[in-house]
């Protein structure tokens, strides 16, 4: 049945979803674009530094509510899992919603959110408010880009994308220095309480100097939908149209299931025999995606994108790269604490490898001969990794020591994963750039979740010692896997004569 034309209208007024322009001093300005570019990085920014200052107050969290390792890292996976649920869905809505309005309202949600955190009295109450800031993480992640390639110039485009990306870069090398600076100095709940006036700042930047997403939504959404006098056009859109939710569904309990598997084997207390039966459920439902995937419409996980040349091999990388960036940020002030370091020096310590990526990822590649390809750039920098990590295993662990591998390791990974990710997106169909970031962005996630979960089993099975160091050895083995796999499966170029 038609949608009377009334209702966008109606459904806007009602729950205050109605865009506002931008105050007409601030949209006549010639570099007004910047301003809408200056607001998304603190978007970026924001997201980044939550996600690298967690990590710090785990110590802090196994003393306050007495918990082990295994049951405190939930305070992130849930973060992370509700984040790779949401990001495909919150990107279709916000074509409907707008663009605008849902990285508003993201804002104010990470905000009470993160507020809530702070004031939590239970562990659990604390996953479920990070549960709650993962949605207004999604809400942001999921139009960051969009709204950058919307409020910016075609010639400036790439130049906005770089200062966005070297906004996340500042917000996950400053993480771990504030992280441990709150918890030595304050309290943990500062570590999410700060969190708050950048929320609130970026919500009133935002509402001012963002440009409108949907001008018209009504007009738009009659020019693009087919003709009702066509009842085979009408099917085709609305079959393209029908998001795949099971696959959604499918894809957050393979993931679930296997990060509670290696949290059970890390020492959360359910039965031992849970351990298999929530790894036969990760394999079922790993199975039942890739079939649903193949007979769904729009998948969110496109087979035949996946088989395309360099993306596979790609994404795999990707997933490796954030493995290797986040299980140091989680290892490293654990095995530091074990040693009797104070939260303060572990942070400073272990903000040498994020703060050695934001370099290289923003400006190391100058330093590379210019004739290199992307894929020899990464490779170039997976073998740094590999010598940074591998050094970090060997070496004394000390405040003194310490920092200079993690440099090593964090500067390798600022080239391997631009150079990846351009790669990847370079082997994606034009037509198909959407669902190919989109990809990207749920194995970061992914990575980042398995970052987490790797250290709390070495340590559980070996101690902060022994299991750190073989926890070390074993990202030292996948940074040998992604020299390999680097630029792997991409068609080469057909040299002419």
């Amino acid at each position: 049945m038609p949608v009377p034309a009334h209702r966008p209208r109606l459904v806007d007024s009602v729950l205050l979803l109605a865009e506002r322009p931008r105050p007409r001093t601030v949209a006549a300005w010639p570099h007004a674009h910047w301003l809408a570019v200056g607001t998304v990085c603190l978007g970026a920014f924001l997201g980044q530094l939550t996600a690298s200052i967690t990590a710090l107050v785990f110590p802090a969290l196994e003393r306050q509510f007495d918990a082990g390792f295994a049951a405190v890292e939930w305070v992130s996976l849930a973060y992370l899992l509700v984040l790779v649920a949401l990001l495909a869905p919150v990107g279709r809505l916000s074509d409907t919603v707008g663009r605008k309005t849902m990285y508003l309202g993201g804002f104010a949600v990470f905000a009470l959110a993160s507020l809530a955190a702070g004031l939590a009295g239970g562990l659990w109450v604390l996953v479920a408010c990070r549960a709650v800031q993962a949605v207004g993480g999604a809400m942001m992640q999921a139009n960051s880009v969009a709204l950058v390639a919307r409020g910016v110039p075609a010639g400036a485009m790439r130049t906005a994308l770089g200062i966005q990306a070297a906004a996340q870069a500042l917000g996950l090398a400053l993480g771990p220095t504030v992280g441990g600076l709150l918890v030595a100095h304050t309290s943990w709940r500062w570590a999410f309480w700060i969190n708050v006036p950048i929320a609130v700042l970026g919500l009133l930047a935002g509402w001012f100097l963002l440009p409108r997403s949907r001008p018209d939504a009504a007009r738009t959404r009659r020019a693009e939908s087919p003709s009702s006098a066509d009842p085979a056009a009408v099917a085709v859109a609305r079959r393209e149209s029908r998001f795949d939710l099971l696959g959604l569904v499918l894809l957050v309990a393979a993931s679930s299931a296997l990060l509670l598997a290696l949290s059970t084997a890390s020492g959360l207390p359910l039965p031992g025999w849970a351990v298999v039966v929530l790894l036969a459920a990760a394999g079922l439902c790993s199975v039942a995606l890739a079939r649903q995937e193949q007979r769904a419409d729009r998948p969110i996980i496109a087979p035949g994108l996946v088989n395309t040349p360099g993306v596979r091999a790609g994404l795999v990388v990707a997933l490796i790269g954030y493995l290797l960036l986040f299980c140091p940020l989680v290892l490293g002030p654990v095995m530091l604490d074990s040693a009797g370091v104070s939260a303060g020096t572990a942070g400073l310590v272990v903000t040498a490898l994020p703060a050695a990526f934001a370099i290289a990822a923003t400006a190391g590649g100058a330093l590379l001969p210019r004739h290199w390809s992307d894929a020899r750039r990464g490779r170039a920098g997976a073998l740094v990794t590999t010598a940074g990590l591998l050094l970090l295993a060997l070496l004394p662990l000390s405040p003194l020591l310490a920092p200079v591998p993690l440099a090593v390791a964090g500067y390798g990974l600022g080239l391997l994963l631009p150079a990846n990710n351009a790669l990847v997106m370079r082997s994606v169909p034009a037509e198909s750039s959407a669902v190919g970031g989109g990809m990207v962005n749920m194995v970061r996630s992914l990575g980042t979740a398995l970052g987490t979960a790797l250290p709390v089993l070495g340590v559980h099975l070996a101690g902060a010692g022994a299991g750190g160091r073989a926890v070390l050895l074993v990202l030292v083995a996948a940074a040998l896997a992604a020299v390999r796999l680097c630029g792997a499966g991409r068609p080469r170029p057909v040299l002419r004569t």
